[in-house]
């Protein structure tokens, strides 16, 4: 199936063109003042602008603070430009999520079961609405009469049309979305600009964003270094004043207050500050890319924190049907014998335990695939003799052979004459203690052996949970078998723990004890049963096809209804805090580097020797060419450093299924290091360019 969603390219044209217009609209100082440390850089590349202009008025040299001047805006500019990008990747989802609401008509079932045809703009909450194959579903609602094929591709990109019906849990329907099939009786539950599609248009378009929980810890953070390094650079005046007095080098330091000013910028961690927001909102375009719509920014932040994961097991860690594992023979029989006979007995069987019957007997032992011939007639299925078969004419004998529940072949058997083996029994006794299903295959009065249904656990779901314990998550399996089936799903899916016979609120007493014990808890539900535990999670995952109840319980929706999406939705929270944590140590580290280029530039030039020698030359460790050209190279460094960033903010850091520890030593080896390393070779090489065009 295709998906019709689109990633939208952060390089297309249109995006781009329009973010670099939207990065001059948000130099409003009232955009900016919601980013203290660029409001800062803000405040700064006004008073220089307003020196350059004093300079050019009288007359005096000009050209090395004009340049200072531009880079302050430039280092806005791509601030701005960061932030704006990513908000055109989800304005373009927006427009195409636009597209999709149409001006639909309702058929509003009214008192006497009368039915008036009104705009679906008219429609309020509680009303009821009836829809026929061909409609289009007007509002969000709730199936309370009949079922049908739905063609939701307007919201999950899937083609492939689902089932909707009354009185489970696969009731809930969106609006936008058409009727294939049959008839339904829907009560419409949202009020207009409360539907699935105007959240999702006013989340993606950032409407809605608001700074989450640990964004607004480290914007703290971030305002409490500026406000730290303004404070240490103001008093650093007085410090130069006393330091020229006492030295008799007065007017040889550079410590103009455009020059104090390029060093508040360069020190303050402008880098994670210019690119903070544009994480933020790329982590939610990554969610939503996967097709899950987050309530709050909160919760897609928890998701990178949660620590235990409460799984249900069918669909999620099996298949959530029953195939066949295994033929177990009976003693006078061969296992190739049992193999083709039950091959023939499932021939005409089209069920995906059928199938897979037919599967196993032909990959295990290599048998031909079989066709049905004019000497067979195929016994069906029926619930009543809960078995199915063939009857096959051989030498004018009519040969019988049967598939089915041990009950059934037992009175078949009898019935033919035969008696059903004591040892089959004890084996099929056995299959079904263990939470798999026996079928019998039977040759008219001889029992051949038995077929091992099971739900089947889905390949590589072991790696995964793997992963998630290299992480320091837990796992817990939820499911209603019994514990010994329990027991044996959770050691071949490998996860930590699991709830057997689960019923709603053993769940939801589980969430309540691992969270009485610190953790942060994820889980994922469909149902209204499911709902008091949804509602108690720090990550609550809602089925788009589940009731209004369990949809109203979480925060976050997931329109694909696939329960494995709580795995990459984890994911996605974990790549936003390595993304914004390994920036937030690059660009701290930053300042260590420009300590190196923009101190010894101011200092230089006190106490120094009357040939000019000065005993703080020692610091200027990159041999940069003079203290004006120093001063530059780190502003200059300091701008595009964002711009060469912004790549990696909208991606996000790659994601690696590493413990905190690991993650830790990675970010200071990598982002640390790095971050220290890279302005020692960037400064530089501005600095070589810059003297090479005689810049200063």
């Amino acid at each position: 199936m295709e998906k019709r969603k689109k990633d939208y390219s952060a390089f297309d044209k249109k995006i781009f063109k329009q973010a670099l217009k939207d990065s001059f609209i948000k130099m409003d100082p009232n955009t900016q003042i919601r980013n203290f440390v660029m409001f800062v850089v803000l405040i700064g590349a006004f008073i220089t602008t307003i020196i350059t202009i004093l300079n050019v008025i009288n007359h005096e040299p000009f050209g090395f603070n004009l340049q200072l001047s531009l880079w302050l805006w430039i280092t806005l500019i791509f601030a701005n430009f960061a932030e704006a990008i990513a908000e055109g990747k989800g304005k373009a989802q927006a427009e195409s999520l636009k597209k999709s609401k149409k001006d639909i008509i309702a058929h509003l079932l009214i008192d006497n079961n009368q039915i008036k045809d009104i705009s679906a703009t008219e429609l309020k909450k509680g009303n009821i609405v009836v829809c026929t194959a061909g409609d289009m579903i007007p509002l969000d609602g709730e199936i309370i009469e009949g079922i049908a094929s739905v063609n939701e591709s307007a919201i999950t990109g899937e083609s492939a049309p689902v089932i909707r019906e009354s009185g489970g849990d696969r009731s809930a329907v969106t609006g936008g979305t058409q009727v294939l099939s049959d008839r339904i009786v829907i009560k419409v539950t949202v009020n207009q600009g409360e539907s699935f599609i105007d959240r999702l248009i006013a989340l993606v378009e950032g409407a809605s964003r608001k700074k989450t929980p640990n964004e607004i810890a480290l914007s703290i953070l971030l305002v409490s270094l500026t406000i730290l390094f303004i404070l240490a650079v103001v008093t650093l005046k007085g410090f130069i004043i006393y330091s020229e007095k006492e030295s008799v080098t007065i007017g040889l330091s550079n410590s103009t207050i455009p020059i104090l000013i390029a060093l508040i910028v360069c020190l303050i961690p402008t880098t994670i500050g210019g690119l903070l927001s544009a994480i933020g909102i790329s982590g939610m375009d990554r969610l939503i890319r996967k097709n899950v719509i987050a309530m709050s920014g909160k919760a897609v932040e928890a998701a990178g924190d949660v620590d235990v994961l409460l799984i249900d097991k069918t669909g999620t860690i099996t298949y959530g049907n029953r195939q066949a594992s295994e033929f177990i023979a009976n003693n006078d029989t061969k296992a190739s014998e049992l193999a083709r006979f039950a091959q023939s007995a499932s021939l005409a069987d089209t069920t995906p335990e059928g199938e897979s019957i037919m599967d196993l007997a032909e990959g295990k032992y290599g048998l031909p695939k079989i066709s049905q011939t004019p000497n067979m007639t195929f016994i069906p299925f029926s619930a009543q003799t809960a078995m199915s078969g063939v009857d096959i004419i051989e030498d004018n004998k009519t040969i019988m052979v049967r598939k089915g529940s041990v009950n059934a072949i037992v009175q078949f058997v009898t019935k033919k004459g035969g008696v059903f083996p004591p040892k089959v029994r004890s084996t099929a006794d056995i299959i079904a203690r263990s939470g798999a299903t026996p079928l019998v295959v039977a040759k008219d009065e001889q029992v051949l052996g038995i077929i091992v249904l099971k739900d089947i656990v889905k390949e590589g779901i072991a790696k995964r949970f793997a992963e998630l314990r290299k992480m320091g998550i837990k796992t817990i399996m939820i499911t209603g078998d019994n514990p010994l089936t329990a027991a044996t799903i959770a050691a071949e899916a490998g996860v930590d723990d699991y709830i057997s016979e689960a019923k709603p609120e053993d769940k939801l007493q589980r969430i309540i004890l691992e969270q009485e014990q610190g953790h942060l808890i994820a889980m994922v539900g469909d149902g209204t049963n499911d709902a008091p535990a949804l509602a108690q999670a720090d990550v609550a995952v809602a089925m788009n096809t589940g009731t209004q109840a369990a949809r109203e319980a979480g925060n976050m929706i997931d329109l694909d209804s696939s329960p494995t999406k709580l795995i990459e939705i984890v994911e996605v929270g974990k790549q936003l805090l390595m993304t914004r944590g390994s920036l937030t140590t690059f660009s701290i580290a930053n300042d260590i580097s420009k300590y190196f280029a923009i101190l010894p530039a101011l200092f230089i030039g006190l106490y120094a020797d009357k040939l000019g020698h000065s005993p703080l030359a020692i610091l200027n460790i990159m041999h940069l060419a003079s203290p004006m050209s120093a001063i530059l190279s780190a502003v200059i460094f300091n701008a595009l450093i964002i711009v060469a960033l912004i790549p990696l903010a909208l991606k996000g850091v790659k994601y690696r299924p590493i413990g905190a520890k690991a993650l830790m030593v990675r970010n200071m080896t990598v982002y640390g290091f790095g971050g220290i390393i890279a302005p020692f070779i960037g400064i530089k090489l501005i600095d070589i360019f810059i003297n090479a065009v005689h810049l200063v």
